[in-house]
């Protein structure tokens, strides 16, 4: 949702950065973030690939043909002595879809491994396999445009002031309106500014989120606040769900939860009485041992009263990167192919195997290491090649020590990289400097399914590659050269819709040009598709892609904290974010402003 132009006439590397009010999105909103986001371009980025044997050594400057020459050898070298297994690559919800479609391409097509994960991995997986047990896909069924209808909002695991700041401004405005109103409910343990707008604000205890779920559906259940006609219709395993939620009663709920019990039942009856509710959840929900769980139990109230596909409604995962979206349709996580495929589906692999010009069975059936499985491997010794590419894990990956301590016995690790000062750089052997989003073109795809074109607009370095193109020349050293015969992100992308094609995830409609020509768009957007004839919501017929066709009620028992408080560590850590600072502060704290 930016507008960028130069500073001055004359070229200095300096950009104006605005709001873009034809993006459905943002409708020309920005956040501190997004202002500044030109600023962290130009200084401090790597100009040649550097490489050091060991991790002792200085590094040395090396040519491109160079780079290629030891990533070849030592993977044919480690396929030969240790299976196609031995190599794992991290990849980053920073991509452009292309990127993460020629890298699944890469890895799991020509070299034969689905040891590709993501960053996403850490906070998005939990959003991802919530939606894909309640409604057999990992398809967000809502849009912004529900913020601007609903009756009630619910905002849980979400800090939404401080990550989500333009989605929050839109929240207080629509709650200004006073012949509309709207009762905000925000459910944290933590005091928040966010929690500052609520109506009805619970301070429930962290990890107690699926419990309190739990205790509402109870009440909605024993008090008729449910939608029988959608029930019957279009969701299955209701009745073995409510003999589940019985064996709790809101006493013994509001103990575990730290909260009393009438606040239990006017958030339910705040539910089960609004016209459209609206839930919104980040990583407070996601990041945790039964984050899936928690994003079921959410669920599970939307389908109890019917509140999914329609206007102002639904259960609506806010992602954080840009593109973490676009990762899942690109089949980038390990257990994931392209369009919405899984790897231990026999035909998924099959089509994906055809599209990539494979022969059948290339892919392999394994599902592939996670993140987190990633580093045990490295520190097993395993994995003897590992790379990484648009993140910086010595910063965000949990229990740094250890991580530290894998990675330091690992033959090689490779890492596509824009900046001199990742602290990633100080494990890697192989630094390969990455063009940035905006010396490059590709699209991304949002929370709400809006795939946006994202054009390059500044000249790049020679020497700096799209991530797309790393892959891509590495696959064709490797000797798939028609494989991998791009000429532009272009080519990579009118490949990837391909594998969109008939999916749930259909873009099959969405080129360059007409992204270019008409702006972003949300999918389902088969070819032939007419812009303003797409509905904005999923699910709107009751019809879900399941086996059935019908949503499942999902059943869990809730477990609490992974390391719940003891007499030698009585204290529970509950962290929040920078309004202005990203993550590992990798960009972000090199601008002077923020």
């Amino acid at each position: 949702g930016l507008k960028i132009r130069p500073k001055n006439l004359v070229s200095d590397d300096k950009w104006l950065v605005s709001g873009d009010k034809d993006t459905p999105s943002t409708l020309g909103k920005l956040c501190v973030k997004g202002a500044t986001v030109c600023e962290t371009l130009r200084d401090g980025r790597l100009k040649e690939p550097l490489y050091r044997k060991n991790l002792n050594e200085e590094f040395k400057k090396i040519s491109w043909d160079e780079s290629y020459e030891i990533i070849k050898e030592n993977i044919l070298s480690s396929i030969k002595n240790h299976g196609p297994d031995s190599i794992a690559m991290y990849g980053s919800g920073q991509f452009h879809t292309e990127d993460y479609y020629v890298a699944q391409k890469l890895l799991k097509g020509a070299i034969g491994t689905n040891n590709f994960d993501a960053n996403s991995r850490l906070c998005m997986s939990s959003a991802v396999a919530g939606y894909n047990r309640s409604f057999g896909s990992d398809s967000p069924p809502c849009c912004y445009e529900d913020i601007d209808h609903c009756s009630s909002i619910f905002l849980i695991g979400t800090n939404t002031a401080e990550c989500h700041p333009v989605l929050f401004d839109r929240i207080k405005k629509r709650k200004r309106n006073a012949n509309d109103p709207l009762k905000v409910i925000v459910i944290d343990p933590r005091e928040t500014e966010t929690s500052s707008i609520a109506d009805l604000y619970l301070q429930i205890s962290s990890g107690t989120d699926l419990f309190l779920f739990i205790g509402i559906a109870n009440y909605l259940y024993k008090n008729k606040l449910t939608e029988q006609n959608f029930i019957g219709k279009s969701t299955e395993n209701y009745f073995q769900f409510v003999k589940h939620i019985q064996k709790w009663d809101l006493n013994k709920i509001s103990d575990i939860c730290n909260i009393n019990e009438q606040e239990i039942i006017d958030i339910a009856k705040l539910w089960g009485e609004s016209k459209n509710v609206l839930s919104l959840w980040s990583m407070g929900l996601n990041q945790r041992q039964e984050g899936t769980a928690a994003v079921n139990g959410l669920i599970n109230l939307h389908l109890m009263t019917g509140q999914i596909g329609k206007e102002g409604s639904g259960p609506f995962s806010l992602t954080g990167q840009p593109n973490a979206m676009g990762g899942r349709e690109a089949g980038g996580l390990s257990h994931l192919l392209p369009g919405y495929r899984f790897i231990k589906n026999k035909i998924d692999r099959n089509e994906i195997e055809k599209i990539w010009g494979f022969p059948i069975g290339k892919i392999s059936e394994e599902q592939g290491l996670t993140a987190w499985e990633q580093i045990e491997s490295i520190k097993k010794g395993s994995v003897k090649i590992w790379w990484v590419a648009a993140t910086n894990p010595l910063v965000s990956m949990p229990n740094l020590n250890f991580v530290k301590n894998a990675l330091s016995k690992c033959p090689l690790i490779i890492l596509n990289e824009s900046y001199e000062q990742s602290e990633s750089i100080k494990y890697a052997h192989l630094v390969l400097p990455a063009a940035q989003w905006s010396e490059k073109d590709g699209v991304m795809t949002n929370s709400e399914r809006r795939v946006t074109l994202c054009p390059a607009f500044r000249v790049s370095n020679k020497n700096l590659k799209p991530d797309w193109q790393i892959f891509a020349e590495l696959g064709q050293k490797l000797g798939y050269f028609k494989q991998f015969e791009y000429k532009s992100s272009s080519d990579v992308y009118d490949e990837f819709l391909k594998t969109t094609s008939k999916r749930v995830c259909d873009m099959s409609g969405l080129s360059y040009q007409l992204l270019k020509n008409n702006g972003p768009q949300q999918w389902p957007y088969p070819k032939g598709s007419i812009p303003s004839t797409i509905s904005k919501r999923l699910y709107e017929d009751g019809y879900f892609p399941t086996e059935t066709g019908k949503a499942n009620f999902c059943i869990d028992d809730p477990i609490g904290l992974a390391e719940p408080p003891s007499d030698e560590y009585p204290l529970i850590l509950t962290i929040g974010r920078y309004l202005s600072q990203w993550h590992t502060m990798t960009r972000t704290s090199k601008v002077q402003k923020l």
